[in-house]
């Protein structure tokens, strides 16, 4: 399907895909872009701060490293 007649069929396009077909738009005879339906990522991201009071850091997590690089010489 050209660009044009893309333009001016979208919405049957649209119901198209939603019923499992898949449309390439092309552009004088070249293949441009593929018009599929929307999947919704397999795993959602956690929301910020979803993980509160699972985690938690040792008391002397930033204490200094004195002596550490000696150590592992």
């Amino acid at each position: 399907m050209n660009v044009h007649q893309a333009k001016t069929h979208l919405s049957q396009l649209l119901q198209e895909v939603e019923q499992g077909q898949e449309v390439v738009i092309a552009r004088s005879g070249v293949p441009i872009a593929r018009l599929v339906a929307w999947q919704a990522p397999a795993r959602p991201v956690a929301a910020p701060g979803a993980m509160r009071g699972q985690i938690a850091l040792a008391d002397e997590f930033d204490a200094p490293l004195d002596g550490l690089f000696q150590a592992l010489q």
